[in-house]
């Protein structure tokens, strides 16, 4: 097992690209607490993991709350002992996009899942990791937080360019203390934010689409690189899509 001993606390661990992640590493012999908002879709992934289950431990907690996420890591470091890595992925969008019909109140929740949440974990676990000299920080942003698009959406993508630019100076600040920080920009995934889509794709779509279980792999190869390399950014495509 590729992480066998190591412990790992997973956001938005109750669907798509969380559960996914929170399940192979469970997998792969990580001991994981996955935190995400509503306890009963944690309570659904882990039975849903099977014997991995055993290894996956719920917190209930709201990563754009700043007192909720400062106990929800210390609820976490309660079942591990220590974070050994933290894979940021929590996030949001809404269906209504465009600047014509955005809110401020849809923008400020997209800034305070998408990057403020982020900031939050960072800042609860970074302590702990400088005194030890070591961590894995894997922030899950968007192929959105690399070039804008209408179909992401303007707060979508000031969020996940946010994202992407504080784990670069993450990475920057803390790699010096044995810290790495991997950005992880996706592009479709097949995950329930589709829902929140004006046109919600149809399941022939979807299929085309990367898969959860893609981004846990991309995320267990950053988890697992020698202490000495980091992958800074990692962008990942449907091999069916243009990259340009």
């Amino acid at each position: 097992m590729k992480l066998e001993g190591k412990t790992a606390l997973v956001t938005g661990a109750g669907s798509g690209i969380g559960e996914g992640i929170a399940l192979l590493f469970a997998q792969e012999g990580a001991q994981v607490v996955a935190l995400g908002r509503t306890g009963s879709k944690l309570d659904e992934a882990k039975a849903r993991a099977g014997e991995a289950g055993a290894r996956i431990h719920n917190v209930v907690a709201d990563i754009a709350d700043g007192e909720a996420v400062k106990a929800g890591v210390a609820a976490a470091v309660e079942h591990l002992g220590r974070i050994d890595i933290l894979v940021n992925n929590a996030g949001t969008n809404v269906p209504d996009r465009s600047l014509d019909k955005l809110t401020p109140e849809d923008f400020a929740l997209m800034t305070d899942v998408n990057l403020n949440g982020g900031y939050n974990m960072i800042h609860a676990v970074l302590p702990a990791m400088r005194e030890r000299k070591d961590g894995v920080i894997i922030n899950v942003s968007s192929i959105a937080g690399v070039r804008v698009s209408q179909l992401a959406g303007a707060g979508y993508c000031a969020s996940k360019h946010g994202m992407s630019a504080l784990s670069i100076a993450v990475g920057h600040e803390e790699g010096r203390n044995g810290i790495r920080s991997i950005m992880i920009c996706p592009g479709e995934v097949n995950t329930p934010i589709l829902e929140k889509r004006k046109v919600i794709p149809n399941a022939e779509r979807r299929a085309s689409m990367l898969q959860p279980e893609d981004l846990a792999q991309a995320a267990l190869l950053a988890a697992t690189l020698h202490p000495r390399a980091v992958i800074n950014e990692m962008i990942i495509t449907p091999t069916n899509a243009e990259f340009a």
